[in-house]
């Protein structure tokens, strides 16, 4: 029988080693696992994270090991590369920092072994992800086990494999579902035994054959219909010998059946079935991406509870643990690999190295529907590589799951009728209107031309959002980083994409605050603050409640900007949100009226006198808020990036001329601007020791994106996206030749 020890406790730990020890050093740490050496430095900003070689090191006692043939070592997540070592013998190596691998230690184990575990996240220039807006945490952050199992026994060597693969097709009102295992030294005379079981554990359907492949009835199947019905079933195969279990493996499956239509959207079992929901990072402050269980638990419970349909689980494969919470609960799910932002041509071999562990690994979550090839991967531009790369992992996902689709994540600026858009059967876009240049308004046009243009091709949003963070402010703009500018930014996509059947999914970048140490935006550097949740789960911000009206169907009466009580104007713009369909507002005990909203954003104007207590009533519901009156506004609510360079009040502005301060869009109207951001772009790209810039495009489609920002703020942005570092001393001279640029006529 097989027997699964978890191995996390009392590993010693260094990143100082100079070469694999032989003996358990008695001066290194020692650390429980799951862990990462980057959960503050991670974190923390400046883009100045360790990167580079860490080892692990943890005795193996054979007499504490239970009796069995076979022993492997099981990682679960090891990023970004590592290799396996025991008593200084090299066993293994694996690239790729997200997925499940295993080493066959039987032969090298003696009584008392030491086990090497060196991890490296390295940059270079094979191994995804290189380029990311997302901290690259370096560890063994997910849990290690060792399998003890016969010489015969289900697989452990194929990619990670779970041992069997269940694919169920709905035949009417029944199911046929197949089963498939792989077992290793089968020998004559050994049989399988293959049974279906309810969820609460009743058999269904049993079998024993030789076959590794049978195909097995469910009669009125029940249906794995989302967050409505997410039933599951269980499949269960043991390998027999005279009557003996020799081996065993088990797993959950559901049946359903869907299609993605370029009118109509997703269509889960014949039923339309909009899929609204978010994206997620697994990671948190302080641990990084050594999540533990009820850290996955609680993402999922805020995930359900904003009645979310879909999840993009970004931009890497997530913890199979998580891939069971979104069985359980119904989530429709976008996996995907980190092929992403630039192109490698050495890296070929890691898309599909990682591609097939994650369908394989993932074939039997009914909650999966499609596989991601990549995520704006033509940052830099399209060519050859770029398009046959993406065919061979389409063609890959295609010939190991017959069952799903392939989806792509393209950047903005991608043009509509790029080649690569034509290879995946889904696209998506991350679009920023609103945020990152443009204008909110125009997110929904910029989808209806697609899809006019494209009409057979499902397009869906898998990006969007903007920062909001704890500053405030009654007259919200874009690029101010305030929970109400931010707030303003989803009621305004909310509308836009709830009301437009045909896109196919639509994700919110994101669902929780992350780490991204290159970032320096918004006062707290390190982090990338698009959560519509607080990166501690603590708070959840206003716009989550937009989402809840919208999505949820518990009842609700949410008072937006709570955090914002001073308030220096006469009369108050007061905002509600509720999933109800009215909703009265007390002022000191006074009623302001009842309101209906068809949009479920309530808006009151209430006179904002002394210290005013706000009490918002729907139903059953209620919520409470304070405001109070003052003379002038509290700088405690406005925006002063303590991390940054240069602030915007530290910008001289000469009436008449160009400044920092000016949009993008402004300068590049003046002959003078243009060419000074154009030489300083193509500086930029030829060298300075800046590898992350060559080979980027600035066409049309860029600069029409960038034209919404300020000349400050997108180099802030480019501190982030490319590390580029720019002194306050620079700035102020770049400040300093746009005062010299009349500003043009209006």
């Amino acid at each position: 029988m097989r027997t699964i020890l978890n191995f996390n406790e009392k590993w010693a730990f260094t990143k100082q080693a100079a070469a694999v020890p032989t003996s358990l050093p008695a001066d290194w740490e020692r650390v429980n696992l799951p862990h990462t050496w980057n959960g503050v430095d991670g974190q923390d900003g400046g883009n100045d994270y360790y990167r580079g070689a860490a080892y692990y090191a943890k005795i193996v006692n054979k007499a504490e090991l239970p009796v069995a043939e076979r022993f492997y070592l099981e990682l679960q997540g090891a990023n970004s590369s590592a290799d396996v070592y025991v008593d200084g013998k090299h066993l293994a190596r694996h690239d790729g920092g997200y997925s499940t691998w295993r080493v066959d230690l039987t032969e090298h184990l003696g009584m008392m072994s030491l086990l090497v575990v060196k991890v490296d996240n390295s940059a270079n220039n094979t191994v995804y992800p290189q380029m990311a807006d997302f901290t690259f945490y370096g560890g063994l952050y997910r849990d290690v086990q060792i399998i003890c199992v016969s010489e015969s026994h289900f697989d452990l060597d194929h990619y990670g494999s779970p041992g069997l693969a269940v694919t169920p097709e709905i035949v009417g009102t029944d199911a046929k579902v197949t089963v498939e295992t792989w077992v290793t030294n089968m020998k004559p005379g050994q049989t399988l035994r293959y049974a279906l079981y309810t969820g609460c554990g009743r058999e269904v359907t049993t079998t024993e054959t030789a076959e590794t492949k049978v195909e097995l009835e469910i009669k009125d199947v029940r249906l794995w219909h989302g967050r409505k019905d997410p039933y599951l079933y269980i499949a269960k195969i043991e390998l027999l010998e005279g009557g003996n279990i020799v081996d065993n493996v088990s797993t959950r499956f559901g049946c359903r059946r869907f299609e993605i239509d370029p009118d109509n959207g997703f269509i889960l079992n014949g039923e339309e079935y909009p899929l609204r929901g978010v994206s997620r990072h697994q990671d948190r402050p302080g641990i990084g991406n050594a999540l533990l269980p009820e850290h996955h638990e609680e993402d999922i419970d805020l995930i359900c509870e904003m009645g979310a349909t879909t999840v993009r689980l970004a931009h890497y494969q997530h913890d199979q643990y998580f891939y069971d919470l979104c069985d359980e609960r119904g989530m429709v799910v976008w996996a995907e690999i980190p092929y992403i932002s630039k192109h490698m041509p050495t890296g070929r071999e890691n898309t599909i190295s990682q591609m097939k562990e994650l369908v394989i690994q993932s074939h039997n979550h009914p909650s999966i529907v499609v596989w991601g090839l990549s995520n704006e991967i033509t940052i830099g531009g399209s060519d050859e590589d770029l398009l046959e790369n993406h065919r061979i992992l389409n063609d890959l996902c295609h010939e190991l799951d017959k069952t799903r689709l392939t989806a792509v994540a393209a950047v903005s600026m991608c043009k509509i009728d790029d080649p690569y858009l034509s290879i995946p059967d889904v696209v998506s876009y991350n679009h920023y209107f609103g945020w990152y240049g443009g204008e909110t308004g125009m997110n929904g046009p910029w989808f209806d031309n697609f899809h006019a243009t494209h009409p057979n091709i499902p397009i869906g949003c898998s990006e969007y959002g903007c920062e909001g963070l704890d500053w405030h402010t009654s007259d919200p703009k874009q690029g101010d980083y305030t929970e109400e500018y931010q707030t303003y930014y989803h009621e305004e996509l909310i509308k836009q994409f709830f009301t437009r059947k045909y896109l196919w999914a639509t994700h919110v970048w994101n669902m929780f605050d992350f780490g991204s140490d290159a970032r320096a935006e918004g006062g707290t550097n390190g982090r990338n603050h698009k959560g519509l949740v607080s990166f501690d789960r603590k708070y959840k911000k206003d716009s989550f409640y937009a989402y809840k009206a919208w999505l949820s169907d518990e009842p609700f009466v949410h008072l937006t900007s709570k955090r914002y009580t001073d308030r220096v104007e006469e009369v108050t713009r007061v905002t509600v949100y509720s999933n109800l369909p009215e909703v009265e507002l007390f002022a000191n005990g006074v009623s302001l009226g009842k309101k209906t909203a068809k949009d479920h954003f309530f808006r009151f104007e209430v006179p904002n006198v002394g210290e005013t207590r706000l009490e918002a009533v729907a139903g059953d519901c209620r919520d409470e808020s304070v405001i109070r009156k003052v003379k002038t506004f509290n700088e405690a609510y406005r925006l002063v990036d303590k991390g940054a360079v240069l602030n915007w009040f530290d910008v001289t502005e000469p009436e008449g001329f160009l400044s920092l301060n000016d949009k993008m869009g402004t300068v590049l109207k003046t002959c003078a601007g243009m060419q000074m951001f154009v030489n300083m772009i193509r500086k930029l790209m030829n060298g300075n020791g800046n590898v992350e810039l060559a080979g980027f495009e600035i066409n049309a489609e860029m600069l029409g994106m960038l034209s919404s920002f300020t000349v400050l703020r997108l180099f802030t942005m480019m501190t982030g996206m490319f590390n580029v570092k720019f002194t306050k001393e620079q700035l102020l001279g770049i400040n300093e030749q746009l005062n010299r640029i009349p500003r043009p006529r209006k």
